[in-house]
């Protein structure tokens, strides 16, 4: 079970198609991400993703990543935020100030996770994992 806010509101994002990636107009601003990740020694541990969605969710689902290493691949699933095993976000939103909930992330930090995985027995490819140390 996870402890992700499933009350807190999610604000729509745009569909896949309809997202707009980085460009050139974006090299101050991804110069501006980098100092920070960088002042913080953050510059390897996070990065960007294109936030989007290809499907709605309830307010009580999240997005659930499993993986296959021995196939090279990711799943991607919906699950009931409260029945699911995986409790460790890999994906986060940045939620401005003023829509910002108590609990909105570990501390209420100013986010909310997106995208839930942890390497539990169900995933595929921790058995093998396991056996290699």
């Amino acid at each position: 079970m996870t402890d992700i806010n499933v009350s807190a509101p999610r604000t729509p994002l745009p569909r896949f198609e309809e997202a707009e990636g980085l460009g050139p107009g974006d090299a101050e601003f991804v110069r501006d991400v980098v100092a920070v990740l960088a002042k913080h020694g953050n510059l390897d541990r996070f990065g960007l993703c294109l936030l989007h969605d290809h499907f709605p969710l309830a307010a009580d689902e999240v997005l659930v990543e499993t993986n296959d290493p021995a196939a090279r691949t990711l799943h991607v699933q919906v699950e009931k935020a409260d029945r699911t095993r995986h409790t460790r976000a890999s994906q986060w939103r940045f939620v401005p100030h003023a829509e910002r909930e108590s609990g909105a992330g570990s501390g209420g930090g100013g986010y909310q996770e997106i995208l839930l995985c942890t390497k539990l027995d169900l995933c595929p490819g921790h058995a093998e994992e396991r056996e290699d140390g």
